[in-house]
């Protein structure tokens, strides 16, 4: 079986991160924050030519035929229909970016102002961090464990080719699970380079076991 997970394509979170999404103070709840990331978050003009280089990329190497997942966030949603057109996702919660619950589009000042007790592990033990409120999950919590089930579920019916559309946070769990490495070292790994908007991760099942094989990303 051949897994290809991809970065979904720039957002406009992603091109305007500190001048348009983190204010300080932020105007909006915790859970309308959440439900602006989820929902109406779309890519950008550069999000979607990425996608056209998607649509060749994703036919080279996961074949016409592969099975499309995508996780329930827009920019995902987009992805997946622009970088596979005429084909319709199987859309799962199991690939959802990181829940950042109450802490959704916080600055760290007004984060650890409000919710002292989360700042030592924000600062020092990241993948540990549960942002505060409702549905705030960790990364090698809840992440972890919808990565390992979406991972568990592509053996229901068996697939020969699979593409999931997810996020950088997801991809981190994915990771981890297919290559089995520590949380801790991708996240380290991260601090560096984070996979790029429609990054490309190719993985083949052999003996029981995922192997990256490949790796691709957009030029623009």
């Amino acid at each position: 079986m051949l897994l290809t997970v991809v970065r979904h394509a720039e957002s406009t979170e992603n091109a305007t991160k500190h001048t348009a999404f983190y204010q300080d103070p932020r105007p909006w709840t915790g859970p309308a924050a959440h439900a602006l990331s989820r929902d109406l978050v779309g890519l950008t003009p550069r999000g979607f030519r990425q996608c056209q280089w998607l649509c060749t990329a994703l036919e080279d190497l996961a074949g016409p035929d592969a099975r499309l997942y995508a996780s329930q966030y827009r920019r995902a949603l987009d992805t997946a229909d622009l970088a596979r057109p005429g084909r319709v996702a199987e859309v799962t919660g199991l690939l959802n970016e990181q829940h950042y619950g109450n802490a959704t589009y916080m600055t760290k000042r007004e984060l650890f102002a409000t919710y002292p007790h989360t700042q030592e592990d924000r600062q020092r033990r990241k993948h540990l961090w549960t942002p505060p409120g409702a549905g705030g999950e960790s990364l090698a919590g809840g992440v972890l464990r919808r990565a390992a089930a979406f991972l568990r579920s592509l053996d229901v019916p068996a697939a020969p080719a699979a593409v999931a559309v997810t996020h950088h946070t997801a991809i981190l769990a994915l990771r981890s699970v297919l290559e089995r490495r520590p949380v801790t070292e991708l996240v380290a790994e991260a601090r560096e380079r984070k996979t790029p908007n429609a990054g490309v991760l190719l993985y083949e099942r052999r003996g029981g076991r995922f192997h990256p094989v490949d790796a691709a990303e957009p030029d623009c």
